[in-house]
């Protein structure tokens, strides 16, 4: 896993860069993935978004781009070739083959045109080819306007047209009309051609008419057509979202990826919006949708993070609960919970400390014991958890290493008798209402001489939106830890926080802290702590 995001937008047009504004703005880590191929990209102008009329399409999306850069949002520009995963731990790789991680996923992929297969439709897609009367009929109001009936919605859209110019001619190109069509066209002054259309003629790259099989050319400065809107959502398939028919009226026009009001599909954590949803909506509304799919998506990740600080809260204040709670978690990933590296901060404050006999509190998964004991510590490992211990002592057997695994909830084990020449307890978070009984403890079993070292998230990064189960008060300083400890036993080495970026498994690469607390027990200490 290259990088890890609270959400990853596939798609970065109106709708996935309004959703990526959103989050961003509510602090989360967010990526967007766009290969550069906006539908409106043949398009000089899009229309009917206010405050916006006539902006160029690419102007917009590289002005959007700029905005939710401001808020901290990655842009990937590469193409998603696969998805997979589920709520939580999704998977998006990239044809330039990174691999993103994700606990929610926006889709806004958008939709594909299906045109007509009529020689020069395709060179005048967006120009003078057009299909919408409110994106561009203003710009080509009283002029000729031909109608090619290629679809269903010919007449509809014949009638349409017919509002901007009194000079509109119905192609039927083969098409079998209704007598009321017939009439309806009639009464509101749309010729009808009968022959089908053999190509569209230009001038100078413009459309100048239409020639039909016979050979004759009939004048035309705009020419309308009637795709196909094809949702993109074969990156989809891999999560079990398939495409259903999108109907206009009777007719069915298209496809897209189906969802409730707000974006939510049928995949939980998997929201869509614009046109991959709604083939119909204009710019304006696909960021419209966008908006709002961002908005729910922030609005269900409180909702899980806020019952992750209850369950944190009720793993700590019942003993039975936590144990419970650990072993699931543990359990639940089912490749390791956390990365199997040492911690940081380790590595750096014991690499000159002789070997000798070391306590891991909290030792979870083993990282931190297997690093000691591969340099000569003899190592006690004690964890709540007996999966995240067996665990430990498989890693330190694949290391060549032994360490001793001890299961007990530290917040009721006591050391008795013990003594080690390094205590070292990483990311052990506590309730501060137990932390110093537990911290006095952890002090009790260091050996006169020894070292403890406390590694823990610094609360600051609650407030720079790092996300952390409960509140910044959770998360003790270096100078409160060190309070803790009697100055007459104790000399206090490091009390401080220090920043660092923070690289997989919560997040992607993001600014965070540590709290850290190195203290060495006096030779001549007393039994105080």
């Amino acid at each position: 896993m290259d990088e890890t995001y609270d959400v990853v937008v596939i798609g970065g047009g109106a709708a996935g860069l309004s959703g990526a504004l959103a989050l961003g703005r509510a602090r989360r880590s967010v990526a967007v993935v766009d290969d550069g191929t906006p539908r409106n990209a043949p398009a000089h102008e899009m229309h009917n978004y206010l405050g916006r009329d006539g902006t160029p399409p690419a102007e917009l999306r590289s002005a959007g781009r700029a905005e939710v850069a401001g808020y901290g949002v990655a842009l990937v520009d590469d193409r998603v070739t696969a998805v997979g995963g589920s709520a939580g731990s999704f998977t998006v790789e990239t044809a330039g083959g990174r691999v993103l991680g994700a606990r929610r996923l926006l889709v806004t992929t958008g939709l594909v045109d299906e045109l007509p297969d009529v020689p020069g439709v395709r060179e005048l897609w967006g120009t003078d080819v057009l299909h919408c009367p409110y994106c561009h009929g203003w710009e080509v109001r009283d002029q000729p306007i031909g109608v090619l009936a290629t679809g269903p919605m010919a007449v509809h859209q014949a009638l349409l047209w017919r509002q901007l110019s009194g000079d509109v001619v119905l192609f039927r190109h083969g098409a079998v009309l209704s007598g009321e069509e017939a009439e309806q066209l009639a009464a509101r002054g749309v010729t009808v051609l009968e022959g089908p259309v053999a190509t569209l003629e230009t001038d100078g790259g413009r459309l100048s008419g239409v020639r039909l099989a016979d050979g004759e050319v009939v004048p035309r400065a705009a020419v309308v057509v009637t795709p196909r809107f094809t949702a993109r959502s074969a990156v989809l398939a891999g999560l079990g979202l398939e495409a259903v028919p999108f109907e206009m009226g009777p007719h069915v026009v298209g496809s897209r990826i189906p969802a409730d009001p707000r974006g939510a599909t049928a995949v939980p954590g998997v929201w869509v919006a614009g046109n991959v949803a709604d083939p119909g909506a204009q710019v304006i509304g696909a960021a419209a949708a966008g908006l709002m799919a961002g908005a729910q998506i922030n609005a269900d990740l409180v909702a899980e993070e806020t019952w992750a600080a209850v369950e944190v809260v009720r793993a700590q204040a019942d003993p039975e609960f936590g144990e419970a709670w650990w072993e699931e978690r543990y359990r639940s990933h089912g490749s390791g919970a956390w990365s199997g590296r040492v911690n940081d901060v380790l590595a750096a404050e014991a690499a000159e400390l002789p070997p000798g006999r070391a306590l891991d509190a909290g030792a979870g998964e083993g990282g931190d014991a297997v690093w000691l004991a591969r340099r000569g510590w003899e190592v006690t490992a004690l964890d709540l958890s007996r999966t995240a211990l067996d665990r430990a002592a498989a890693a330190a057997r694949s290391a060549g290493v032994r360490i001793e695994t001890r299961h007990a909830d530290v917040t009721a084990w006591e050391p008795g008798e013990e003594r080690w020449d390094l205590v070292t307890a990483s990311f052990l978070h506590l309730l501060p209402d137990r932390r110093d009984d537990v911290l006095r403890r952890l002090a009790a079993a260091v050996a006169p001489g020894g070292t403890l070292l406390v590694t823990a998230h610094d609360g600051g990064d609650c407030s720079r939106g790092v996300q952390r189960p409960g509140l910044p008060g959770w998360y003790a300083t270096g100078e409160q830890m060190a309070a803790v400890l009697d100055p007459a036993d104790w000399a206090v080495e490091a009390a401080e926080t220090r920043p660092r970026d923070a690289r997989g498994h919560e997040h992607g690469s993001v600014h965070v802290a540590d709290t850290v607390l190195r203290a060495r027990r006096r030779q001549s200490s007393s039994s105080r702590v």
